[in-house]
């Protein structure tokens, strides 16, 4: 019997406020031409692992690591975009019935995510979601990223609860069932447009009672 969910927060709980999504958005403006899968952890490693004073100072970093000039037009562009995606986003249409029936039925609920420090906790009071959550743990607060089983192992130490008993349930393979895999956790995709080769995953969170039974 599953006692524990572990959600992805973007993607799986919450809808990008811009599609396409933000991080490929910055892909796109700096012209980075390697491939996503490649970028991507580069992206995180420098953008969620630390708080930043402000979204200037991260996406000059950003600039830097990537080898692109930081000039104040495409600073403007970068910043404008993220903070447009942290206003316009929203949880998914089923995302509060869900987690109001999981907690009605005693299951223990965490929050894992490769964050920035600037809108993931926003967004969570915005909407009222952080009641749901008995533990929360997000990349730039541990100094770690999704793909490192410490995370998982964090929550599962701090809620006493065994790996058989917790099921990862995220939108990505590439962090959220990797590295759930990586950690010895079962892990289901929400592949919301049908497009990825994996089991189990399910359309929307409105199927997840189809897993857990």
């Amino acid at each position: 019997m599953t006692k524990l969910i572990i959600f992805d927060f973007w993607g799986t709980l919450v809808e990008n406020g811009v599609f396409p999504s933000p991080v490929r958005q910055v892909k796109y403006i700096l012209r980075i031409e390697e491939p996503f899968s490649e970028y991507i952890v580069k992206f995180e490693e420098i953008f969620m692992l630390k708080k930043y004073e402000d979204l200037y100072s991260a996406f000059k970093a950003v600039c830097e690591a990537f080898g692109k000039k930081s000039e104040s037009f495409i600073l403007d562009k970068l910043v404008g975009m993220w903070n447009k995606h942290k206003l316009l986003a929203k949880p998914f249409m089923e995302t509060v019935e869900i987690l109001e029936e999981l907690k009605k039925e005693g299951c223990k609920i965490a929050l894992i995510s490769n964050t920035d420090c600037f809108i993931t906790e926003e967004v969570m009071d915005k909407y009222d979601l952080r009641k749901y959550f008995d533990e929360v743990i997000l990349s730039y607060k541990v100094n770690m990223l999704k793909t490192n089983p410490k995370m998982y192992e964090m929550i599962l130490e701090k809620l006493k609860i065994g790996k058989s008993d917790a099921l990862v349930v995220g939108d990505s393979i590439e962090t959220d069932m990797n590295g759930a895999k990586d950690a010895g956790i079962n892990a289901v995709l929400v592949d919301r447009r049908g497009r990825r080769d994996f089991s189990p995953k399910i359309n929307n969170l409105s199927e997840l009672k189809t897993v857990l039974e």
